[in-house]
C-alpha cells in the first residue's frame, strides 16, 4: 500500500506511527543505538516498551536482530540494523547525453549502479521509458526484489515543480515541459516518486558527504550552469517556484552578443559551460561512435596541456568565478562546491574560480569559505537523491508506509 507526493496509489489509510516507535528507528539508522539496552538509556523509555517496538520492527522486516559475538557473562549481546529486506531505492540522474542510475539499500549505501545512454531531446515518454527499464533490471541485478522499492528519485537538468513533480519550461528539453514525470515513475514502480533539480541534489550529496557546516552552495558547470543551495539546517532551498540556482542565465559582464538556449544573449552558461568550451575549441559534443565524445576529447586536451584547450578552460573560470562571487555575497555559503566534467579535467577552473572569488568578495564573505570541487564526483546527485529518499522513508508517513507493506 504505497501513495507517492500528493497522489495516493492506495488509498487504505495508514496506522497511526508513535513517537516512541519513530525514535526507536532513528535511533538505529543513525547508528547511535544498535541493542534494546541502548535503545532504553538513549530513548528514556522503558526496556519493556522498547521491547515491543522492535519487536513490531523486526516482525515487518524493517529492522534484523543478529547475534553480534560473545559478551563477558558469556550471554551473547544481539545487534539491531535495518534488514536487508526492508526495501530499496532506485534514483537517477539524467544529464543531456547520459543518465546515471544507481540503488541504495535504506541505509543510504549504493549498492549497484550503472549508465544509460539517452537523450533528453528524445522526449520524456521515450527517457522515461529506458531509465526505468534499466533501473527496474538493476534492482533484480542486484538481487533486490523490484516489488519493494521504496522510493524514486530522478533528478533533472530543469526547473522543476516539487507539488506537481514535473519540470517547468526547461531549455533544450522538448516535450518536458509540465510533463508528469512523477506520476509515470509512480505508476511504474508502484512507489513514492520525487523529482528535482540536479544541482540541487548534487548539493544535498555533497553536504551529506561532508558533513560540513552550512550552507553549501554547488555550481553545476555542465550542458548549462545550474546552482543548488542547501541551508545550514540541511534543507535545499528551491525558491518560490523551484527556479532558484538556474543562475546559467545570469548575464556576464562581458557576454557581447552570444545567443543562449533560453533566447538571450550574454548568458554566463552560453560563454562558460562545457558545451560552450566545446564550441569555441569546435568539438561537437558526441558521434555515432562516441555519445560522450566532446567530454573525451576535452580531457585529452586538457590533460596534454593543449593550448587552445587551456586557454579556453581558463576563460570559462573567469566568467565562473565572478558569477560565484556575486552568489557568495547573496547567500554567504560556508563552502563553495563546484561540480560537473570541467570541474573534474584539471585544477585550473578551481584555482581560477578561487582566484576571482577572493579578489572581488570582500573579507566577511570569504574568510571562513571553503572553495573545492565535487568529493562524490560524478555521483553526488545520486547520493543526494538516495538522501531525499530517506528522509521521506523514515518520516512518520513513510514508516506508517512500511508497517503496511
Amino acid at each position: 500500500m504505497r501513495e507517492g507526493d500528493g497522489h495516493s496509489v492506495d488509498s487504505a489509510p495508514l496506522p497511526t506511527v508513535s513517537v516512541g516507535l519513530r525514535r526507536v528507528l532513528d535511533l538505529v539508522v543513525a547508528g547511535e543505538a544498535t541493542n534494546r539496552a541502548e535503545i532504553a538509556r538513549r530513548s528514556g523509555q522503558a526496556r519493556s516498551t522498547v521491547g515491543q517496538q522492535v519487536d513490531q520492527l523486526v516482525g515487518h522486516d524493517i529492522l534484523q536482530e543478529l547475534e553480534a559475538g560473545e559478551s563477558v557473562r558469556g550471554r551473547p549481546p544481539r545487534q539491531l540494523i535495518l534488514s536487508p529486506r526492508a526495501g530499496t531505492v532506485a534514483v537517477a540522474d539524467v544529464d543531456t547525453l547520459q543518465t546515471r542510475i544507481a540503488v541504495a539499500d535504506l541505509g543510504g549505501h549504493l549498492v549497484a549502479r550503472d549508465t544509460v545512454f539517452t537523450r533528453l531531446d528524445a522526449g520524456p515518454e521515450a527517457v522515461l521509458e529506458t531509465v526505468s527499464d534499466q533501473l527496474l533490471a538493476l534492482v533484480t541485478r542486484a538481487g533486490h526484489d523490484p516489488r519493494r522499492v521504496r522510493q524514486v528519485v530522478m533528478a533533472l537538468p530543469a526547473p522543476v515543480d516539487q507539488r506537481r513533480g514535473c519540470p517547468v519550461r526547461p531549455n533544450g528539453m522538448p516535450g518536458w515541459d509540465g510533463f508528469p514525470v512523477a506520476e509515470r515513475l509512480r505508476g511504474r514502480f508502484r512507489a513514492p516518486a520525487r523529482v528535482d533539480n540536479d544541482a540541487n541534489l548534487m548539493a544535498l550529496g555533497e553536504a551529506r558527504h561532508a558533513e560540513a557546516d552550512g550552507p553549501l552552495l554547488c555550481i553545476k558547470i555542465a550542458t548549462g550552469i545550474g546552482a543548488g543551495l542547501v541551508t545550514g539546517s540541511g534543507r535545499i532551498y528551491r525558491g518560490a517556484d523551484g527556479a532558484a540556482g538556474d543562475v546559467g542565465h545570469i548575464q556576464s559582464r562581458g557576454g557581447n552578443d552570444v545567443l543562449c538556449s533560453c533566447g538571450n544573449v550574454g548568458c554566463v552558461g552560453a560563454l562558460a559551460s562545457h558545451r560552450a568550451v566545446l564550441r569555441t575549441l569546435g568539438v561537437p559534443e558526441s558521434t555515432e561512435a562516441d555519445p560522450l565524445h566532446g567530454v573525451h576529447e576535452l580531457a585529452e586536451r586538457v590533460a596534454n596541456n593543449d593550448p587552445p584547450a587551456v586557454r579556453a578552460l581558463r576563460q570559462a573560470a573567469a566568467e565562473i568565478g565572478e558569477l560565484a562571487a556575486m552568489l557568495v555575497y547573496v547567500f554567504n555559503p560556508r563552502t563553495l562546491v563546484l561540480g560537473g566534467p570541467l570541474s573534474e579535467l584539471s585544477d585550473d577552473l578551481l584555482s581560477g574560480v578561487r582566484a576571482v572569488v577572493y579578489r572581488r568578495a570582500l573579507p566577511l564573505a570569504t574568510r571562513k569559505l571553503t572553495i573545492t570541487t565535487a568529493q562524490l564526483g560524478a555521483d553526488s546527485a545520486l547520493h543526494g537523491a538516495v538522501a531525499l529518499a530517506a528522509r521521506d522513508i523514515f518520516s512518520e508517513r513513510g514508516i506508517a508506509r512500511l508497517l503496511v507493506d
